[in-house]
């Protein structure tokens, strides 16, 4: 079978954040299959700026980075390359939303009776869930097109309940598959008993103003002067100099440490007591995911899919409108937090394997090839 993903930017183009490594763990696994041959079309954008290209690095399988020319993903050369592509392929894997490679995308697959797979990343939860989300109007005018366009056999790839329930809106008719987003295990260094007083918070993500860290900030004031808390992503400039100054003010318990990846992330995760997510939307959470996997207890919200973190011990998932974030933080302090993370790693290990993960995709595929659309239903 051959499976042709269109992506915006990919591996190892990490900046973009999580969809980057679960984008990329689909395709090393569907592409490990015996049967499938696996391509993938993108971008080469690195990161914000025109001159941040990416620096292929040897994979068991094709990708031709398009070479970025403005905004984060406008690549002429993947356009000229895309009818080619879905001309080969068996399924087309389109991942994103509102970006340049979508429409054309649905509408060639379409052309070209091929089956399409729609990863949306969150983008479709973030604008029906989140009142301020920006150009609301229209992103939802782009939805309804890209629903008029798609391919009579498409399906919308989900990975929470929520996440379909809102993405599916303004789709009507348009059939939805769940599977959740894999968490490799990483191997952590055995580390001496915690000495330090008080709670070393941490925040890794993408800095935006849905990721609730304002909230965190006003926990931040409240608590004692014993906890401290460690942010690590990037965002808009001036968002991340308006969170920079708030820092500037908790004399040094607040950091901002910039993007971090590899070895210095395991740091950044081993290194924390908690890990603190209070977002106001999101559609999966894969920093969740990776705390647990890392063996760091979470304290999120109810906007994202991880209530689940209760019911196994391994965090608390709030709902900000109702509860003090401050109180919250600090009675959680008081538990055997090194005991819950390894509850959270059990788990991850348990029910986010990547296999478990790539046999759902390659089922999807197959479903979606001999035309199977009705039974992908969740």
């Amino acid at each position: 079978m051959k499976v042709l993903h269109v992506v915006p930017t990919f591996y190892p183009a990490t900046y973009w954040g999580g969809p980057i490594w679960s984008t990329k763990a689909i395709c090393d696994g569907i592409a490990a299959l015996p049967d499938m041959d696996l391509r993938v079309l993108t971008g080469d954008a690195a990161g914000p700026k025109i001159d941040d290209r990416v620096v292929p690095t040897p994979l068991p399988y094709p990708v031709h980075y398009a070479r970025r020319l403005a905004g984060n993903c406008i690549a002429p050369g993947l356009l000229a390359r895309l009818p080619a592509a879905i001309q080969w392929a068996d399924v087309v894997h389109l991942t994103g939303t509102y970006n340049m490679p979508t429409l054309p995308t649905l509408i060639l697959a379409c052309l070209l009776n091929k089956p399409v797979v729609w990863s949306p990343r969150g983008a479709l939860l973030a604008t029906q869930d989140w009142a301020d989300a920006p150009k609301k109007r229209m992103k939802q005018g782009f939805e309804h097109l890209a629903n008029w366009l798609r391919p009579r056999r498409s399906v919308l790839h989900v990975t929470a309940q929520d996440e379909a329930i809102k993405s599916t809106i303004n789709f009507p008719g348009l059939a939805h598959r769940i599977i959740p987003n894999t968490v490799p295990l990483p191997q952590l260094p055995a580390l001496p008993p915690k000495t330090h007083e008080g709670c070393k918070l941490m925040f890794i993500s993408r800095l935006h103003p849905k990721k609730g860290l304002e909230a965190l900030f006003d926990a931040m004031a409240q608590l004692p002067g014993s906890f401290t808390l460690d942010i690590y992503g990037t965002g808009d400039a001036g968002y991340v100099q308006t969170l920079a100054t708030r820092a500037g003010q908790s004399q040094g318990r607040i950091r901002l440490h910039g993007h971090v990846d590899g070895e210095a992330k395991t740091q950044a995760f081993v290194n924390a007591d908690l890990f603190v997510l209070p977002s106001h939307s999101e559609n999966f959470g894969i920093v969740v995911a990776e705390a647990l996997a890392h063996g760091l207890p979470v304290l999120t919200t109810t906007a994202t899919p991880w209530a689940q973190v209760a019911l196994h011990d391994c965090g608390r998932c709030v709902d900000l409108a109702k509860v003090d974030l401050a109180h919250e933080i600090a009675s959680l302090a008081t538990y055997d937090l090194p005991s819950m993370g390894a509850r959270g790693r059990a788990w991850m290990a348990r029910d986010f394997s990547p296999s478990t993960m790539v046999g759902a995709f390659e089922m999807l595929y197959r479903d979606m090839v001999a035309g199977n659309v009705r039974q992908v239903l969740a």
